[in-house]
């Protein structure tokens, strides 16, 4: 960690980001095991871990990475948090400790403590600057705590997986709402959001008690705010650019319908805790639409985080088509008709897709640039961000999109 104004820098930032990486190919790892395929390395508990490895240990670790930067002082009159680091690094740590030889209580304590922190970094952003947007990330971060607590009290995952879609789904909304104010946004855009996440909280805990209740509203609740994304998101006017722009756009409306999926078999099928049903709700969840938002988001969030640019190329469509193909595959026929080995076969594609975007990404990181560029690269402000309410992004995609939709 570096001594002036309290900042980490890039070198520390990666060392932070390697247990994400790390907890995703477990994940992956757990994922062939539990579709019945040879996985690389067979541990007993890695499947029963599955779930909150993915999302707190490789998800979770990203999200308070990327807030922990944003909080960073950017003038050294600004009061450094050194804290704020705590949060990467527990739930980095957490899962670490879910995969290794060591106490499964270990893990879970971490992963709360790490979730308890990034709460706190929520509260800091917010006495930085009231806001919806923030409000609803927080929520959000409530959600991964509320996870966290309750799998470590011995709830088993089925029972909190709303918990967990909580934290992911509304830290994706509470960062799109921020992006979308680069056009004029109607009031009615962000108090909308804000009372869908409010919903989907309150159905979260609902579920706990009244499992019926609870999933009903929560399903009731994606679909209202997937349909506040699509009116109101500009992903709808830059898919209609090119370049990195509508790159994003392409994943981010697939993110929508992804989500609107999971949240129509919550709300007319009810509650689920096994079977078909039960794979089809989360893994549209959390690859139709949380992987399609972090392939989205990649090229603007590493450079953020690691000060080393991720230069968009047309090859990133591939990864992500195979992703949204095989989700077809796999939800809308091997979980709608009960087929296994469409189950399988598209389960597979997904581990390959994700797999490749990563692939992709490092090989795009280390060739740099393209040497004809379709848009120069805007240079960048303090650290290689900019702070647009506290959610880093670059000058160039910004001003990428206010082109389009202007």
């Amino acid at each position: 960690m570096e001594k002036t104004s309290g900042r980490v820098g890039p070198g520390a930032r990666l060392a932070l980001l390697l247990p994400a990486g790390v907890a995703l190919l477990a994940g992956l790892d757990a994922a062939l095991t539990l579709l019945g395929l040879p996985a690389p390395v067979e541990l007993d508990r890695l499947p029963d871990v599955h779930g909150p490895l993915m999302v707190l240990g490789f998800v979770g670790t990203l999200v308070a990475l990327e807030r922990a930067v944003a909080l960073a002082p950017a003038t050294s009159a600004e009061r450094a948090r050194p804290w704020a680091w705590a949060a990467p690094l527990l739930l980095g740590v957490g899962g670490l400790l879910l995969i290794a030889p060591a106490p499964l209580a270990a893990g879970r304590a971490c992963l709360v403590a790490g979730s308890a922190v990034l709460v706190a970094l929520y509260g800091a952003a917010w006495g930085r600057r009231a806001d919806p947007a923030i409000a609803i990330q927080g929520l959000g971060a409530l959600g991964a705590l509320g996870g966290a607590t309750l799998w470590a009290a011995g709830v088993p995952v089925p029972a909190l997986a709303p918990w967990l879609v909580a934290f992911l789904v509304l830290t994706i909304v509470g960062e799109r709402l921020e992006l979308m104010r680069i056009v004029p946004l109607p009031a009615l855009a962000e108090r909308g959001l804000l009372v869908a996440s409010l919903a989907v909280v309150g159905g979260a805990a609902l579920a706990l008690l009244w499992p019926g209740v609870g999933t009903a509203v929560l399903g009731a609740a994606l679909v209202g705010t997937v349909a506040l994304l699509v009116r109101f998101d500009v992903a709808r006017r830059t898919v209609r650019g090119h370049g990195l722009p509508r790159f994003m756009a392409v994943a981010m409306l697939g993110a929508f319908a992804w989500l609107a999926v999971a949240g129509a078999i919550w709300l007319v099928g009810g509650p689920v805790s096994s079977g078909v049903r039960y794979d089809a709700v989360l893994h549209a969840v959390f690859l139709g639409f949380v992987m399609s938002m972090v392939m989205a988001h990649a090229p603007v969030i590493l450079p953020a985080v690691l000060r080393r640019p991720l230069p968009y190329r047309p090859v990133m469509y591939g990864p992500l088509a195979l992703l949204h193909a095989t989700l077809v595959l796999r939800l809308l026929v091997g979980d709608a008709r009960d087929v296994p080995w469409a189950v399988q076969a598209g389960g597979v594609g997904n581990v390959v897709a994700v797999l490749a975007f990563v692939v992709v990404a490092a090989t795009s990181v280390l060739r740099g640039a393209p040497a004809r560029p379709a848009r120069p690269q805007a240079a960048p402000v303090g650290d290689g961000v900019t702070r647009t309410g506290d959610v880093a992004d670059t000058v160039d995609v910004a001003g990428a999109q206010l082109e389009v939709v202007a």
